[in-house]
């Protein structure tokens, strides 16, 4: 894998709650001078990062229904919605993991809809992407969010939103999310943060990587020395 391959993978990520406008607008020089694919701020700074990176490729995601899943479909309907307005590319919802855990295949599903529909209603190539908090769940139950994305017209499925004490992204639930999520794509993140995690992540299917650790890991990439030129095995 080249290392331009590479960056265009990662999702250069700063949503913890003290995150000030100056990280924000650290977050995105950072992405623009190193071609991550996309910087991703919590709802507030969604306009502030789409100002910042007008002129840039990379692009900007938000959250929706984030951390907990919990959120009722109006409001991460709502949240999806203003996000894109003020310029967000990518959204990020977390399905409603009590859903998921007792199987409410129609409340899961509606609220992914309607967010779909906000996403690609707007046009210009918008994602979509269903954080399912895999750490929390069983495989059966992981095999139904990605039913229930990919039903609700989802474009990824993610592993979790890192936040939660069960955990982040596992190879094992990669693996198994890119083999029933199919056309869906597979976003993995929480706790990546080493490039030995990160290619363990690609390995197991993920399209898309989610770290607040990318100069770091990519920093490890250079060292191996890895350039355009030469290519890390994956």
């Amino acid at each position: 894998m080249r290392i331009s391959e590479f960056v265009s993978m990662i999702d250069h990520t700063l949503l913890k709650p003290e995150a000030t406008p100056d990280q924000v607008d650290r977050l995105c020089d950072e992405a623009i001078e190193f071609g991550f694919r996309t910087v991703f701020v919590n709802p507030m700074f969604v306009g502030r990062a789409a100002k910042r990176l007008r002129n840039a490729d990379t692009v900007v995601g938000s959250v929706a229904g984030f951390p907990l899943g919990a959120s009722r479909r109006e409001t991460v309907v709502d949240e999806a919605r203003r996000a894109i307005d003020a310029g967000a590319h990518e959204v990020d919802m977390v399905a409603w993991v009590g859903g998921l855990v007792s199987a409410d295949k129609s409340a899961v599903v509606d609220t992914i809809q309607e967010v779909a529909c906000a996403a690609h209603g707007s046009g210009s190539g918008r994602i979509l992407k269903v954080i399912l908090e895999a750490g929390v769940l069983t495989d059966e139950q992981i095999i139904f969010g990605c039913r229930c994305a990919a039903e609700g017209e989802a474009d990824f499925v993610k592993t979790s939103t890192g936040f939660h004490p069960a955990g982040g992204a596992h190879a094992e639930h990669v693996e198994l999310m890119h083999r029933h999520a199919a056309p869906l794509k597979v976003k993995a993140s929480g706790g990546i943060r080493s490039l030995a995690t990160a290619m363990a992540m690609i390995e197991a299917g993920a399209s898309r990587l989610g770290t607040s650790a990318g100069l770091a890991i990519l920093g490890e990439f250079e060292r191996r020395g890895d350039s355009d030129e030469s290519a890390l095995a994956v």
